[in-house]
């Protein structure tokens, strides 16, 4: 068993130092420094006050019955809610059914609680709110430190936060100060119905397999999941919830790393997780002049183009476009993929898509089985018949 001190947690109060029966730990700058002679009886642990001192047997075995709710983390961008807590509420929406418990939204920032109300039209029954001139956009630290120390006194059953840039960088901080464990990038939660530990999968071994991984002594349980393969609840327009203020206790170090500028990319395309309709090609596609004849389809269809991974590679479609587990995952209401075998690694990416069109000259390939609509034909000639015909319709319009 291993005892350790996280320092940017430690509040130098030498109630550690006391609590120790061999006096393996002393102070150093301030700080509490395990010793050598430390024999991992776990002492310092429950002594600590801030939490600062960990061991992977102490918080390996939790009380399980003490934790109850599934918590949201909310992601904000430019003031608005991202589309991906929308579909989180979604998701947890039916894991607090399966525990019978609560759906908790978190809502952290710098002058948030006005989107409490979006919270619970989404499905949310609570929405805490963290507050804090210091949970500036784009700062981890900080939002590490609010919901960690939100997530030790309220003690949810269940964390999860989306797997976007943003997500990817806090659930880990967040998980190490509490000693947790952290499922990333799932594409499937669920509860199982005797034990109510959750079933948490993601694609392992290169894609090639789907393994669910769950933790039955170990509380909270948290995930990231992939944006795109949850499905968002119907907004319920005047449906309530409670709101609850969170003090938040930031420290100086919380704040050493600062934000300078918040620069907005310029872009003409659509983030393809909001795409309504996406036109993609594959290997079969061939070269950057194939995707000219795509982005010419997408165009007079009002969709974005997207590629699988080696589209990307090979420069056809830039790395933001590709779709797939390395990729996007990707919820368009049509997707039409044109040369695209469909290997489970693209088929994990666009498997959320409502309506699925495959065009490929390959009677056997893969992506037929999840086609909604499979076209067995060269690429080559559809995609100019439709291209004509789509041309021929726009001019009948415009002559009425």
């Amino acid at each position: 068993m291993a005892v350790w001190v996280e320092k940017d947690e430690c509040a130098g109060c030498e109630t550690c130092v006391e609590a120790c029966p061999v006096g393996a730990i002393s102070m150093r700058d301030g700080l509490a420094v395990i010793g050598d002679s430390c024999n991992s009886c776990g002492a310092c642990v429950e002594s600590c006050t801030t939490g600062a001192i960990r061991s992977d047997a102490a918080t390996t075995k939790a009380d399980t019955s003490q934790y109850k709710d599934v918590w949201v983390v909310a992601e904000i961008k430019g003031g608005k809610v991202r589309p991906c807590t929308q579909e989180l509420l979604g998701c947890g929406r039916g894991l607090a059914t399966g525990l019978g418990q609560r759906l908790c939204a978190v809502l952290a920032g710098k002058n948030v609680k006005g989107h409490a109300g979006e919270m619970a039209e989404s499905g949310a029954d609570v929405v805490y709110v963290l507050e804090d001139a210091g949970l500036e956009e784009g700062r981890t630290l900080p939002h590490a430190r609010a919901v960690a120390e939100a997530v030790r006194e309220k003690r949810p059953a269940v964390v999860l936060l989306s797997a976007t840039p943003f997500g990817r960088e806090l659930a880990p901080r967040i998980s190490r100060r509490l000693g947790v464990g952290l499922t990333a990038d799932c594409t499937e939660l669920g509860i199982e119905g005797t034990t109510k530990n959750l079933l948490q999968t993601r694609p392992a071994w290169g894609g090639n397999l789907m393994a669910t991984i769950y933790s039955p002594e170990s509380r909270p349980q948290m995930s990231t999941v992939r944006p795109g393969v949850m499905k968002a609840l119907p907004k319920e327009p005047g449906r309530k919830a409670d709101v609850v203020a969170v003090p938040v206790k930031l420290r100086p170090e919380d704040t050493r790393l600062s934000v300078l500028e918040l620069k907005k990319e310029v872009r003409k395309k659509v983030d393809l997780t909001e795409a309504k309709i996406i036109v993609a090609g594959g290997n079969g596609v061939g070269s950057k002049e194939g995707f000219r004849m795509l982005e010419e389809l997408a165009g007079l269809l009002g969709a974005e183009v997207a590629g699988t991974r080696i589209a990307a590679e090979e420069g056809w479609v830039s790395p933001d476009r590709q779709v797939g587990q390395t990729g996007q995952s990707v919820c368009p209401d049509l997707y039409i993929a044109f040369g695209i075998s469909g290997a489970i690694q693209h088929r994990s990416g666009m498997a959320g898509a409502k309506t699925i069109v495959a065009i490929n000259s390959d009677p056997n390939a893969p992506i037929f089985q999840v086609a909604d609509i499979a076209i067995n034909a060269d690429l080559f000639k559809v995609v100019p018949e439709i291209i004509n015909a789509l041309k021929e319709d726009a001019k009948k319009e415009a002559c009425r």
